[in-house]
C-alpha cells in the first residue's frame, strides 16, 4: 500500500486535480468549498492500471496553513509537485519543495497542471510559454530531491495529460522498494473525530507494523488505552491494516476528547514518548537570519508540533546553508525514532528555517555542547556502519534485551543480525544470558561490560578495606550500590561468579582472593575466648560476652569463618564441640529411639539452657524432630 501527497502554492489546482484523478473532491469542509481553499488535510485514492491500490493526502498551500501540511506530509511514499501554468514558481512553492527535500522524501513526480490557460499567452499556442517554465522549474528543483523527477503537464479541465501522469506515477511507484517493517505499528494521528454507533475514529498513515482488530492500543503521549474495534482502509472495512496504508481505526474504550493531531496509535509498551532528542540539522540556504544557540522553534514530526528549544551543540551559530548538530527541548511530549525526519520553523515571523533526522530519539540527559565525545559519538550514529550503528544502539541502552538493542537502531531484522554476530565475533558486544530465545537475551557492549566489571570490583574492594574482617559485601547493599535492575543485577552477578571472577558466599560476594585475617592484637582476643569455650565447651560465653570480650567485628569473623556454631540469638560453641554434640545425640537417639531434653542434658553434662537451644537448632535444621517431650531422628 502507498501514500501520495501533493504540495504547491496556494490555488496551483492540487485538490482540483486529486478530484480528477480520484472522482472525490479532497475539500470537506464547507468553508475550503466557500473560499475555495484548502484549509485542512483533504484523502483520496486512486487504482493505478496494475491494479495497486494509492492513497493521496492534499495539502494547504496557504502559507497561513503550513502546520496543517506539515502534519500530512511526513508519512508519504512520493510526491506530485503542483504548479500552475499561469503562475509558475511562487513563494510556496519553494517552501513545499524545500520542506519535501528536508524530509527526503524518496520520489516525486512535478506535475505542470493549467495549461489549458497558457493557450492564449504565447502565439503557438502556450508551448514556448510551458518551455520556458519546464526551464524556470528544472532550476528551481537542481539541488533538491525532486532534481530528477519528470514533469507533466495536465490540465484537469480538458483531462490533458491526466493517463500520462497516472503511467509516470505507477512507473515512479514500481520502481521504489517497499517500506521497511519493524513490526512495530505506529499510526501518527492526522484526524480524530466521533461517529454516531461507533465511537471514537483517528485517521493516519501507517508508518510501521500492522494493525489488527481486537489489537490492544494505546495513544501517546499521554498513555490512554483501547482496543481496535474496527478498520477500514479507502473507506473499505478490513481485518488488518498495513504498513504504508491510509487507515482509518475506530478505538473503543478511549474518548476523542482524550487525543489530538500529532498523538500517536501504538502497540502496549513499544514506544514512549520524549521531551529531548539528539538531530542533524540543516539551515536553508535562502534563510531570513542565522539560528543561535538558546532559540526558541516550533518543532514538527510525524503529525505532532511543539515549540522546542534549540541547543546547537559544538558551534555558537549555524548560518544559512550550514549543518549541524542540535539537541532540542520540547515543550510537549512527542513520540519518534532514529531516523524520523523533522522540520524546524520560527515562530514569528512564521518561516520554515530546516530540518534533518532524528539521530536519538531518547538522548540520556543534556549534552556537554562542546564535548567532542558526544560529537564523535553522533557523527557514528549518522555515517557508520550497520555495526556501527547496532554498537551505538547498545552504548546507549547500557545492558538491554536483544530485541531492543535492535529496536533502537532502526536497522532491519537481518541487517540488525548480521550487525550483531560481527560485533559479538568481534568481541564488542557480549551475551549475558544465554536464553532458547536469543533475541530476549541481555546484551552489553565491551565498554559497558567492562566498566560495570570494574564498578563491581571496586565496590567489592572498598567493602572489603572498609571490614576487612567480614566476608563480603551483602548481596543486597551491592544491589542498592549499583542501582540496576533485579534481572540485570542478578544476571551480572551470576556471570561474574561463573567466570570466577568474584565469589558467591550465598548471602554475600568476595573477591576471590579475600581471606579474612587477624592481627596480632586480635588474635590474642580470639585466643583468649576459645580458651574460655574450650574449659566449658557445652556451657559457653553467651552471644554477648563472647562480643564483650573481642569485639563484633572479630566475633562475625568468627561465625563467618565457621569456627563458631551461633545455635540460638545467645548461645554459641565451638566447631568441633559443636560438631561432638551432634554425634553423641544422633548416636544414641539411634540406639534408644527417642530422648528427653533432661536425657540429652544429663549425656552432656550442661544445662537446660544449652540443651534446649541445641535441640531447637536440630530441629529447624532437620537433623531430629520433636515428638511432644522427646526428640527423635527425623527421617
Amino acid at each position: 500500500m502507498r501514500v501520495i501527497g501533493t504540495a504547491g502554492h496556494v490555488d496551483h489546482g492540487k485538490s482540483t486535480l486529486i478530484a480528477a484523478l480520484t472522482g472525490t473532491h479532497p475539500d470537506r469542509l464547507k468553508e475550503e468549498q466557500a473560499r475555495e481553499m484548502t484549509i485542512e488535510l483533504g484523502f483520496g485514492w486512486l487504482t493505478l492500471p496494475n491494479g495497486e491500490e494509492v492513497g493521496i493526502v492534499d495539502v494547504p498551500g496557504h502559507r497561513d496553513f503550513i502546520g496543517n501540511m506539515l502534519s500530512g506530509i511526513g508519512g508519504i511514499d512520493a510526491a506530485l509537485l503542483v504548479i500552475a501554468a499561469d503562475e509558475g514558481v511562487m513563494p510556496q512553492t519553494k517552501e513545499h519543495l524545500a520542506i519535501l527535500d528536508l524530509l527526503q522524501i524518496p520520489a516525486g513526480l512535478i506535475v505542470l497542471t493549467k495549461i489549458d490557460l497558457a493557450s492564449d499567452i504565447t502565439p503557438d499556442g502556450g508551448s514556448a510559454w510551458l518551455d520556458l517554465l519546464e526551464k524556470d522549474i528544472r532550476g528551481a528543483v537542481s539541488d533538491t530531491v525532486l532534481r530528477d523527477a519528470p514533469i507533466i503537464r495536465v490540465s484537469a479541465k480538458t483531462k490533458t495529460g491526466l493517463n500520462e501522469l497516472i503511467t509516470n506515477l505507477q512507473l515512479l511507484l514500481e520502481n521504489k522498494p517497499a517500506r521497511l517493517d519493524l513490526n512495530r505499528p505506529r499510526l501518527p494521528i492526522d484526524r480524530v473525530f466521533s461517529m454516531s454507533g461507533f465511537g471514537t475514529v483517528v485517521t493516519g498513515t501507517l508508518s510501521d507494523g500492522h494493525l489488527s482488530v481486537g489489537d490492544e492500543v494505546e495513544i501517546l503521549p499521554g498513555g490512554s488505552k483501547g482496543r481496535i474495534r474496527g478498520l477500514q482502509t479507502h473507506k473499505k472495512k478490513e481485518e488488518t491494516a498495513v504498513i504504508g496504508s491510509r487507515t482509518a481505526v475506530n478505538i473503543s474504550g478511549v474518548d476523542v476528547e482524550s487525543i489530538q493531531r500529532g498523538n500517536v496509535v501504538v502497540h502496549l509498551n513499544q514506544y514512549q514518548s520524549t521531551r529531548r532528542i539528539d538531530a542533524r540539522f540543516r539551515l536553508l540556504d535562502d534563510a531570513s537570519s542565522s539560528v543561535k544557540h538558546g532559540d526558541e522553534v516550533k518543532f514538527f514530526v510525524g503529525g505532532s508540533e511543539t515549540i522546542a528549544t534549540l541547543r546547537l551543540l559544538g558551534t555558537e551559530e549555524l548560518n544559512p546553508g550550514e549543518e549541524g548538530w542540535i539537541q532540542l527541548e520540547l515543550r510537549d511530549p512527542v513520540v519518534t525514532v532514529r531516523g524520523d525526519r523533522y522540520i524546524l520553523r520560527r515562530p514569528s515571523p512564521s518561516e520554515t528555517l530546516g530540518g534533518g533526522a532524528v539521530i536519538d530519539h531518547q538522548p540520556k540527559g543534556r549534552h556537554k555542547r562542546f564535548d567532542e565525545g558526544v560529537l564523535k559519538s553522533l557523527e557514528s550514529l549518522t555515517q557508520g556502519t550497520p555495526a556501527d550503528v547496532l554498537f551505538e544502539a547498545a552504548l546507549s541502552l547500557n545492558a538491554a534485551p536483544l530485541k531492543d538493542v535492535f529496536i533502537k537502531s532502526r536497522l532491519e531484522p537481518s541487517v540488525a543480525e548480521s550487525a550483531f554476530q560481527e560485533l559479538l565475533n568481534n568481541g564488542q558486544i557480549l551475551l549475558l544470558e544465554d536464553l532458547p530465545a536469543v533475541n530476549d537475551s541481555l546484551a552489553i557492549s565491551f565498554p559497558h561490560w567492562i566498566a560495570m566489571q570494574n564498578k563491581v570490583f571496586q565496590l567489592i574492594e572498598s567493602y572489603h578495606k572498609a571490614y576487612p574482617l567480614r566476608r563480603g559485601i551483602p548481596r543486597e547493599e551491592l544491589k542498592s550500590k549499583l542501582k540496576l535492575s533485579p534481572r540485570v543485577y542478578n544476571t551480572v552477578i551470576q556471570k561474574l561468579v561463573t567466570d570466577h571472577l568474584i565469589t558467591d558466599h550465598s548471602f554475600c560476594l568476595a573477591k576471590p582472593e579475600h581471606e579474612i585475617k587477624f592481627n596480632g592484637t586480635d588474635q590474642l582476643k580470639v585466643k583468649e575466648l576459645m580458651r574460655k569455650f574450650e574449659l566449658n565447651p557445652y556451657a559457653t560465653p553467651s552471644f554477648k560476652e563472647s562480643q564483650s570480650e573481642v569485639g563484633e567485628e572479630i566475633l562475625n569473623a568468627l561465625i563467618e569463618l565457621g569456627e563458631l556454631i551461633l545455635v540460638s540469638q545467645d548461645v554459641l560453641f565451638r566447631k568441633k564441640d559443636y560438631d561432638g554434640m551432634v554425634e553423641k545425640i544422633r548416636a544414641e537417639l539411634q540406639k534408644k529411639g527417642a530422648l528427653t531434653l533432661g536425657e540429652v542434658r544429663d549425656m552432656l553434662g550442661t544445662t537446660r539452657k544449652y540443651i534446649q537451644a541445641m535441640l531447637e537448632h536440630l530441629d529447624s535444621i532437620g537433623v531430629t524432630m520433636r515428638d511432644g517431650d522427646v526428640r527423635k531422628i527425623k527421617k
